[in-house]
């Protein structure tokens, strides 16, 4: 019998093809609505490998279930949505989409800083809505960017694109990381800080970390209050690493100036969230490493990652480096 795949959200055909070829595959029929965890677990339980998005939650539960999988590609870099050392347990190799991705990410961290600063979404909204009567010298009036204080928390490899970035805007480059890279600083001109020192000196704080306990709620009311007035707040992360009500009470009381966000704690973010109702924020649907090009390449990493297990070879991205097959 042919292994069994399946896919939990409809991709392509010409992406998946080589899969089809050579496997049984089944894909949820649907591009933009998650698979309901009852789907997943009924598949989990017939699957050698499940090529999944990071809104799939893939707990102890679907673990368990499947007792023939091989293998879960993780369609992203992250994959705090996967339950790593209960897919050790079952000798379970879990694989991401790393690198593929950085450039794209880099650029979407840097236009939604841009745009944030510049007040980008505020003021087209202004003009299609008609307000635009006259002209004054400071109207929609936003902060320069070039020659200004970057900081960035997580200094990986979309880290590193997003300072080589703002190296082309003239700013000054702080980084905060778990360690120091004397290459990056050697090749940037990027300088180590503390998290304390690297918030309140910034004019734009940018966060990549990834989400570890260590960092769920690293950003907290104080915090806020320990960044300049002026300060923009980027996050293109993970949503928990963010305490939202505390991020709110900071823009509307004017402990900072603006945020620009791709992530939110939990995902699709209602219309109804406060953080929405703010003029001085730029809220994002998670579109981070959303071009045609990145996402056909994640896509296929994905395939050749579940490729290699299911034909007995090494896999291309795998997370769990201990992996053994049982």
């Amino acid at each position: 019998m042919r292994p069994y795949v399946y896919i939990t959200r409809k991709l392509p055909d010409a992406v998946i093809k080589t899969l089809k070829q050579k496997f049984t595959v089944n894909m949820w029929d649907h591009e933009d609505i998650s698979v309901p965890k009852d789907v997943l677990l009924a598949e989990a339980k017939k699957a050698d490998a499940l090529l999944t998005m990071l809104t799939d939650a893939v707990d102890e539960s679907v673990l368990s279930a499947g007792e023939r999988l091989k293998v879960i590609a993780n369609m992203a870099v992250g994959f705090d949505n996967v339950d790593i050392e209960a897919a050790r347990r079952r000798g379970i190799a879990v694989c991401n989409t790393p690198d593929v991705l950085t450039a794209s990410t880099a650029d979407l961290t840097f236009a939604l800083l841009m745009a944030t600063a510049r007040r980008m979404e505020e003021a087209a909204r202004f003009v299609k809505e008609g307000k635009w009567n006259s002209w004054s010298p400071f109207l929609l009036a936003g902060q320069d960017v070039h020659h200004k204080t970057i900081g960035i928390v997580g200094m990986g490899k979309i880290g590193e694109a997003v300072a080589k970035r703002a190296g082309g805007f003239d700013m000054n480059i702080l980084y905060h990381n778990r360690s120091q890279k004397p290459e990056v600083e050697h090749k940037l001109g990027a300088v180590y800080a503390t998290f304390d020192e690297l918030v309140s000196k910034a004019d734009f704080i940018v966060c990549l970390t990834p989400l570890t306990p260590e960092t769920k709620n690293m950003f907290t009311i104080d915090v806020f209050r320990e960044m300049k007035k002026t300060a923009v707040f980027i996050n293109v992360s993970r949503g928990p690493v963010v305490n939202e009500q505390d991020l709110y009470e900071a823009l509307t009381t004017g402990e900072i100036a603006a945020a620009g966000l791709d992530v939110f704690e939990k995902e699709p973010i209602g219309r109804e969230h406060p953080l929405l109702t703010l003029n001085n924020v730029i809220a994002l649907p998670h579109i981070g490493s959303s071009t045609i090009e990145t996402r056909t390449a994640m896509m296929t990493l994905c395939v050749e990652n579940i490729e290699s297990i299911l034909t007995g070879k090494p896999p291309k991205t795998l997370v769990n480096k201990e992996w053994q097959p049982v």
